[in-house]
């Protein structure tokens, strides 16, 4: 039996769909699955088992046999924690059927298979009774249904079905309640990724739509590590609130619900956006806390535990609004089954209690759907529109006709207001054209620049009015690139558009680089590190089937993530390794590079960071990677705009740094694929 799974063709700009083995699909759930993450989370292993074991005595001190219910087992290691703590008998409910196969050879490893059993279902689907899944119904219900959000992942449809179906009346939860945290802020850098800010072009000054300042935004959830958010990039405009709590010891309802908290501005300012995270209780008495606060509300910062698999929230508030010091306030937040939003009111405008509390948020400017976060904070780099348009002046004349390549950009609008003569720009899909459509209009521009929903292949002299092309422009950004040097079809297109281009057309970006650097992970490694032994139990069955789908197909390959987010110290120092030349055309033959990089620095290292630089005239460079040199001591300060490779060597290399050992690399350009054949070894010189 086949699958097709959609793959980014960096060739084409497209995504395709593949026909794969049936085995693919959760080959690459289990490869890029959290499952490592959660087991090396050393501090909520630790708080489950102290709630398990104080939960269990509770039920042993009320004489009655301990039936545990786990749902997302996962591992089966809450299971087994479960029956050493002395629960007599235990049910394991895990719905993906290859974590299910683990589990049981997991618990039949450690010698539980007499007391836990193992249930392949959703837990909406398991009966109970003489010919059930279980026998009798549970008097203690373990679960880890949560996600950054809390409620994500349906933990509240699954509390609320259990309560009704699958528990006695009187029961033991672990965790027993969860109480979500919230604080007002005011943020430049968090507002710059949702709403686009106005820019200064030759001292003219370029406006968003009204529409799209108006609009609440995309509803999905900001999952950030807010750790890595220095306080001093917003301003708290009131304490950490606490929004509400849920008790699972009790029926949960997963109806819209709305709650309140009150509270006195402490700083004026913009009420931008809402922090937000969550704890659980493991406990009834609240003295078994896993909290996912941030580093920075610690009074040691490195006392923090890390983890992947819950982060923390950013919620952006549907209208940007001045609040002032001493002001009476109102959050509210709204949840349905699945998903959490804000809003705020003074508290003298609340209304009667009848007041309708406000919907979900979703975007009605369809520029929350063409641009993503991220793409937003890069279109409102002031420093990155700079270079560009700095770049774009150099290489322009009164005569120059434009054509610009890349996804929902705003180049075409700046080359017009830097006067040249046409411009033309290829949008991908409807909804970006418009969107930029839309930008024109704001500035009174329509007309002035020609947006065409035209494939670079199919792009012909009479869709550019007959002129030749004297400046091909790109970022470049494509929405389908999923890793770095995904954007070099910014090459392809140039490659086919080669025809309509005047002889000595300028190209910007003039070429791009692939670069790199040896790196040790403070914390990220954790997501692809065996296991071996969790809290006692011996986990290994779960590290081989991880194995297997890593090297199920592309054993080795790199794979994507926003650096700027998991802090790491290099090890050796950055290196161009291959240089694009878009002056050219593609060419037919691979293109390969191969050399040494030493180890200056020592430590372990995990892998290798990847990313690309576009140099779009002879002096001005910009990056997707690095925004400046490596310190002494090895720190990075990466792009939050662009997600960069990582490739993760099998098991770290030990490095002593004394310079005798030297990380090997060779890579390979496929123009027929698209795509960067890797590989790296670590060397003694």
């Amino acid at each position: 039996m086949k699958t097709f799974c959609g793959r980014a063709n960096p060739t084409t700009g497209a995504l395709d769909w593949v026909e794969e083995s049936e085995e693919y699909d959760y080959h690459q759930e289990i490869a890029r699955s959290s499952y490592a993450d959660m087991l090396h989370d050393h501090d909520r292993n630790k708080k489950y088992y102290e709630g398990i074991r104080a939960a269990v005595a509770r039920v042993k001190a009320r004489s009655e046999r301990v039936i545990v219910l786990d749902i997302g087992t996962g591992t089966g290691l809450l299971s087994m924690m479960a029956i050493t703590a002395g629960a007599d008998f235990c049910y394991a409910v895990e719905v993906f059927k290859p974590m299910a196969e683990a589990a049981q050879c997991i618990v039949e490893k450690n010698g539980f298979s007499d007391k836990i059993k193992i249930i392949n279902k959703h837990s909406t689907d398991v009966t109970v009774g003489p010919d059930g899944d279980m026998q009798v119904k549970a008097n203690v219900l373990i679960t880890e249904l949560f996600d950054t959000e809390l409620i994500g992942e349906g933990a509240l449809p699954s509390y609320e079905h259990a309560h009704q179906n699958l528990m006695q009346e009187r029961c033991e939860a672990i965790p027993h309640r969860a109480t979500v945290y919230a604080q007002l802020v005011e943020s430049e850098l968090l507002w710059s990724w949702a709403q686009l800010q106005p820019v200064e072009v030759e001292g003219a000054r370029l406006v968003p739509p009204p529409a799209v300042g108006r609009c609440a935004g995309a509803h999905a959830v900001c999952d950030i590590q807010l750790s890595q958010v220095s306080p001093a990039s917003f301003t708290p405009l009131g304490p950490v609130c606490t929004m509400f709590t849920v008790d699972f010891s009790k029926p949960v309802s997963s109806a819209f619900q709305a709650h309140s908290s009150q509270f006195v501005a402490q700083s004026s300012g913009r009420a931008q956006a809402v922090l937000s995270w969550w704890d659980l209780d493991m406990d009834p008495t609240g003295s078994i806390v896993c909290t996912m606060a941030p580093s920075w509300t610690y009074q040691e910062p490195k006392m923090a535990p890390w983890r992947d698999h819950w982060m923390q929230s950013v919620y952006f508030l549907p209208v940007e609004s001045q609040v002032t010091e001493g002001e009476e306030l109102s959050l509210m937040v709204c949840h349905d089954d699945y998903s959490l939003w804000y809003s705020l009111q003074p508290r003298s405008q609340r209304g009667s209690q009848t007041e309708a509390p406000p919907s979900r948020p979703c975007c009605t400017c369809q520029a929350h759907l063409v641009w993503t976060r991220p793409r937003f904070g890069e279109l409102n780099d002031r420093r990155r529109t700079e270079s560009y348009v700095s770049a774009l002046r150099s290489v322009l004349r009164e005569d120059s006709v434009c054509l610009s390549v890349s996804d929902g950009s705003l180049l075409p609008v700046f080359a017009h207001m830097l006067g040249a003569k046409k411009v033309f720009g290829l949008e991908n899909s409807q909804m970006s054209k418009q969107v930029i459509d839309e930008v024109l209009e704001a500035n009174s521009m329509k007309g002035r620049v020609e947006l065409l929903e035209i494939r670079p292949e199919q792009l012909t002299s009479n869709d550019v009015g007959g002129e030749q092309i004297s400046v091909l422009m790109g970022e470049p950004y494509f929405s389908t690139s999923l890793l770095p040097w995904h954007s070099l079809f910014f090459w392809y297109c140039r490659t086919a558009l080669a025809g309509l281009l005047r002889p000595d057309a300028s190209i910007l970006p003039r070429s791009a680089s692939l670069h790199m650097v040896a790196v040790e992970f403070q914390d990220l490694w954790r997501i692809r590190a065996p296991c071996g032994t969790c809290e006692g139990f011996d986990v290994t069955p779960m590290d081989e089937m991880v194995q297997r789908s890593l090297d199920f197909r592309e054993s080795r390959e790199a794979e994507p993530h926003p650096l700027w987010e998991y802090p790491c110290r290099a090890l050796t120092q950055s290196t161009a390794t291959m240089t694009f030349d878009f002056t050219q055309c593609l060419p037919q033959q691979p293109i390969s590079s191969q050399g040494l990089l030493s180890f200056i620095r020592e430590g372990r290292c995990h892998g290798v960071a990847l990313w690309m630089e576009y140099h779009l005239t002879d002096d001005i460079t910009v990056s997707a990677g690095l925004n400046g040199p490596i310190n002494e001591q090895g720190d990075c300060e990466w792009s939050r705009h662009r997600k960069q490779g990582v490739y993760f060597f099998g098991s770290p290399w030990e490095i002593s740094g004394d310079g005798r050992a030297a990380v090997s690399y060779s890579f390979t350009f496929e123009p027929s694929l698209g795509d960067i054949r890797m590989d790296f070894s670590v060397t003694s010189q």
